[in-house]
């Protein structure tokens, strides 16, 4: 049975290593079929409730949750600033969980993060480690890919065999 993963980089930014992580992570599944998205497709007004009562909530807040809603499982790489997530990914997810506070709606999720130094994003993914649950989401692994540059290469994938083995092992478990 084909399992739809819906993949994406909590960035905004075009160049988004995260976005790369979690399209490589996403596409170790196997007998799955990956939609990777783009941040910048659902770019909106910054969230408020006086925007809400004035305008309610933005088309592509629904369509952002609709999408989540046809995932077996979702991959998400969070990029780090200032030691939370970006701006454009809080924007999007506020929003979205107007519709329903269960944004994840019960479906599996795997947690990524990276970042060009060494500890990968670390503080960003314990914050949706322990967040994530409460917005409906069924957290069955993490992992952190520290120093991208040294690790990582676009055709490869992640060069270092001991950080790959384990993604890939929790990649495995998730599929069991």
């Amino acid at each position: 049975m084909t399992k739809k993963i819906i993949a994406f980089g909590a960035s905004s930014s075009k160049t988004s290593i995260n976005k790369k992580l979690a399209t490589y992570a996403a596409n170790q599944f196997e007998n799955a079929s990956v939609e990777v998205l783009d941040l910048n497709d659902f770019e909106m007004p910054i969230f408020s409730s006086d925007k809400e009562a004035e305008n309610g909530i933005p088309q592509l807040a629904h369509d952002f949750y609709t999408k989540l809603g046809t995932a077996d499982v979702i991959v998400i790489s969070f990029a780090e600033h200032n030691g939370a997530y970006t701006s454009a990914f809080k924007n999007i997810f506020d929003w979205t969980s107007r519709i329903n506070a269960k944004t994840f709606q019960q479906k599996s999720v795997l947690l990524l993060s990276t970042s060009p130094g060494p500890r990968g994003g670390s503080s960003v993914i314990e914050i949706a480690k322990n967040r994530f649950p409460f917005q409906g989401a069924i957290v069955k692994g993490s992992f952190s890919l520290p120093s991208f540059y040294e690790n990582f290469d676009v055709t490869s994938g992640i060069i270092n065999e001991d950080l790959k083995n384990q993604l890939l092992g929790i990649i495995a478990g998730i599929e069991n």
